[in-house]
């Protein structure tokens, strides 16, 4: 690796136009400063590493060759475009990424014009790659190229394949490049990686076949319809001959590979050879996630986002000292396990996330009873609600904001057919760094008006637990509890599971001058408040209700707030418009309630990235905020 000290070519690179300038032979030295730095970084100022590093030199390729940012190249979910930022413009201010104001954690065109799609969720960017190249073609840009670059994991989701279809029938000229490293965040599953790992095309043959057919196009003698035909003829002959059919070329995709993935100079003239290519084709290259940096190739999991750490031993580096609350997730993994070895129904399902989830806990003893169903979020819906149908209890954990692509599925697989599916929203509410794709802002809103579905959150890691197990219970139907990245509150989250009653809440503190309601973690955040103004403001007395449910209400502690206070304020850590908060305003207005309410909730637009605490802070729900919202109801 080189020397950060050493460095002479990176800080002359302020844009692609620069790197252009470079020889070739100068390139595999751009991607060591590059790797460098990204190191030296992130070590200080966490964020994602492995997959950037493993990404660099198709990075520098990718600037070198296409002629960005006309040319477009539209990244795959984002995790691996460190090298991508440093490259265009935002090398003196890569220290501000993911930092409150800084660099956005993932690509947007709203930072720069670059980054030509937003790309926060998986599987999205064939599909965007092929609206971009038929726009070009629509309005007179024949000339721009658009690429398209997918991970092995984002290619197992739906979307994915969706645009593959829509890819061959549609006339461009777009290029698609699987980066294939056997990975997603763990370890890739299902059938395409199989498939992936199995598929190999001659190189030798592909050189051939491109020479023949350059040949035969300047000489007048290969028009569009007689390349598809030759395209057609030459892959039934290779399946005949290989006994395997490339799923690409048989959707006359033209495939390339596998390549490697990590020497520069033969990405660049291999890249430059399919530039002007016809035709849609895929390049197929193998990478491996951290190249470049042993600690993060031996262990590509843990270091996809590893925190800080030193750079030349690879330790990492922790800030707790072991006494702090357990993750909601740790409380979830080993609950779902204790739940699972008691209730032979229960299964658990997840969407590329069992580390991320903790579901790993539970596949570790229970392999034959947990599904790793890759990224598809939708698919791993219908798979539980399947498996509910039959007799089994299925527990489907996804990200709250990676919820959002399963919506049809919840409605019309699950909550139609009032199905046992127990689906945990893990990261709802704001997540802080991985900002607005991630921010699990939206489903108590876009789940409230659905059928069936009873829609719960815990205030800690004991109600979290005693909601599990009221889930599992016979005749619960669809049940939905909604849980916040990071650590709880309680030092000892091991607590006896008892069942809490659907619909109810509960009364925290006692008051006559205003009613705190909240749903969720967010709770803690009002128990604060109230400690501080005790102290501060003790001749204001504030009620304090932890609704737990926000469908159904608890109609009986609502019944009892309207008649005793005139002043009301929810809280939540959701989307405001439609959220928590609505449901109680509509109960009161449909029971003839007229009351001073103010919500308390996410705004009506995209929060950005910072820490929790920044972002609580500036949407006012934390306990300063609280504080205030009280303070001007009070007035």
């Amino acid at each position: 690796m080189t020397d950060i000290g050493k460095q002479n070519i990176l800080s002359k690179i302020k844009y692609p136009e620069d790197l252009r300038k470079l020889p070739v032979e100068k390139l595999p030295q751009v991607c060591d400063e590059l790797r460098a730095d990204i190191l030296k970084e992130l070590s200080v100022n966490p964020g994602h590493l492995a997959s950037s590093l493993g990404a660099l030199e198709l990075t520098v390729a990718l600037h070198y060759v296409f002629n960005t940012p006309y040319d477009r190249i539209v990244w795959d979910v984002g995790h691996q475009a460190y090298g991508h930022k440093i490259l265009t413009g935002r090398c003196d201010n890569f220290c501000t990424n993911r930092k409150l104001h800084g660099i956005r954690p993932f690509p947007s065109p709203e930072e720069s014009e670059y980054d030509s799609f937003a790309c926060g969720h998986a599987s999205n960017s064939i599909s965007a790659a092929l609206g971009m190249a038929v726009a070009a073609k629509q309005t007179g840009h024949d000339d721009r190229h658009v690429v398209a670059v997918i991970g092995d994991g984002a290619m197992s989701g739906g979307l994915a394949f969706e645009g593959l279809n829509n890819v061959s029938t549609t006339p461009n000229d777009m290029l698609i490049v699987l980066n294939d490293n056997n990975m997603s965040i763990d370890r890739s599953v299902g059938g395409m990686k199989h498939y992936l790992l199995r598929l190999n095309t001659n190189e030798t043959y592909n050189k051939w076949r491109f020479k023949v057919a350059t040949w035969l196009r300047s000489n007048g003698m290969l028009d569009d319809e007689r390349r598809k035909g030759i395209i057609r003829l030459s892959n039934a002959l290779k399946s005949a001959i290989s006994h395997q059919q490339n799923i690409f070329e048989g959707m006359n995709i033209r495939y390339f590979g596998p390549f490697e993935g990590h020497d520069v100079v033969e990405l660049v003239r291999t890249m430059r050879q399919l530039k002007e290519m016809k035709g849609p084709k895929l390049l197929h290259l193998h990478t491996i996630k951290g190249h470049g940096y042993a600690p993060a190739e031996k262990a590509a999991t843990i270091w996809h986002a590893p925190g800080k750490f030193d750079v030349s031993t690879g330790k990492r580096i922790k800030s707790e000292n072991g006494t702090e609350p357990a993750k909601y997730q740790d409380v979830f993994g080993n609950t779902l396990l204790e739940l699972a070895r008691k209730n032979k129904r229960i299964v658990g399902v997840t969407p590329a996330m069992p580390t991320g989830c903790s579901m790993n806990i539970m596949m570790k003893e229970m392999p034959a009873r947990t599904f790793d169903v890759g990224i598809a979020e939708g698919h791993a819906v219908t798979f539980s609600g399947g498996m509910a149908k039959d007799g089994l209890l299925p527990f489907c954990n996804i990200y709250s904001a990676f919820a959002q692509r399963a919506y049809d599925n919840i409605i019309h697989d699950v909550a139609l057919l009032n199905l046992p599916v127990v689906i945990c929203l893990d990261r709802a509410g704001l997540v802080g760094e991985d900002g607005a794709t991630h921010h699990g802002a939206f489903d108590i809103a876009a789940l409230r008006p659905v059928p069936n579905l009873t829609i719960s959150s815990p205030m800690n890691e004991h109600e979290l637990r005693r909601l599990m197990y009221t889930a599992q219970l016979p005749d619960k139907g669809p049940f939905v509890i909604r849980y916040p990245r990071g650590r709880g509150v309680l030092a000892d989250w091991h607590c006896e599971l008892e069942e809490v009653k659907v619909g109810t809440g509960r009364k925290l503190h006692d008051g006559k001058d205003v009613a705190v309601l909240s749903f969720g973690p967010v709770g803690n955040n009002v128990e604060e408040a109230i400690e501080m103004m005790e102290t501060s403001t003790p001749q204001l007395s504030i009620a304090h209700y932890d609704m737990r449910f926000a469908k159904p209400l608890d109609t009986e502690i609502l019944k009892d707030v309207a008649q005793q206070f005139d002043r009301i304020i929810t809280i939540e850590d959701g989307a405001r418009e439609g959220g928590f908060g609505s449901a109680v305003l509509e109960w009161l207005e449909d029971n003839g309630y007229r009351k001073n309410v103010v919500r308390l909730g996410l705004p009506d637009h995209f929060v950005e990235h910072g820490t929790v605490a920044e972002l609580q802070h500036i949407v006012g729900i934390d306990a300063e905020g609280i504080i205030d919202a009280v303070n001007d109801i009070i007035k």
